[in-house]
């Protein structure tokens, strides 16, 4: 195991991209295209993204439109959006799929801040874990003789800041989501 600080921070990077998509799939109370990415299609036998065989958007703050590509696969699609979990009531108008995004009631908002300070949880476990991970390499380096005492201290203080940086961008993302959930 050696130190090097430009892995410990594509790791890191890697935790918060990945705290991105969680949020991404969390529905607050606006249209997000990004909302049915989860959705799988049962196409041909076997199961697609839905990105694979419709466009989505967002024309309105409350409505995403599903513009199919295959019109055999209309129903399909609205199957699949209406059985997602996500609680949506997709309804077919031809190749195009409209998907009105219910209003989310209070108790709803708060099970999601729930949900997303948990993601942001898992995420600061994780970047702590990356950092445990450096200051070992930098400890049995020391230990091997391969650096001094003070180049040690001084890359640890260097891991901790790259660690309170990433943990303070995970709190202000959380911060970001919890009012975009609680904002009606």
């Amino acid at each position: 195991m050696t130190y090097n600080e430009k892995d410990l921070k594509r790791r890191m990077e890697g935790a918060l991209d990945n705290l991105g998509k969680e949020f991404s799939g969390l529905r607050t109370g606006r249209a997000s295209t990004s909302m049915l990415d989860p959705v799988q299609v049962d196409m041909y036998g076997s199961k697609m993204p839905l990105s694979q065989v419709a466009t989505v958007n967002a024309p309105e703050p409350r409505l995403l439109t599903v513009q199919v590509w295959d019109m055999n696969a209309t129903k399909n699609v609205e199957k699949a959006i209406r059985d997602s979990g996500l609680g949506l009531n997709p309804q077919a108008e031809g190749t195009i799929i409209r998907v009105p995004i219910p209003e989310l009631n209070e108790e709803r908002r708060q099970e999601l801040v729930k949900v997303a300070r948990n993601y942001a949880e898992q995420t600061r476990i994780a970047v702590r874990n990356i950092r445990r991970d450096g200051m070992d390499a930098l400890k049995k380096m020391e230990k091997d003789n391969e650096i001094s005492e003070d180049e040690q201290k001084r890359l640890s203080d260097d891991v901790q800041k790259l660690t309170d940086s990433h943990i303070k961008i995970v709190d202000e993302r959380l911060s970001s989501k919890e009012s975009d959930i609680m904002t009606v």
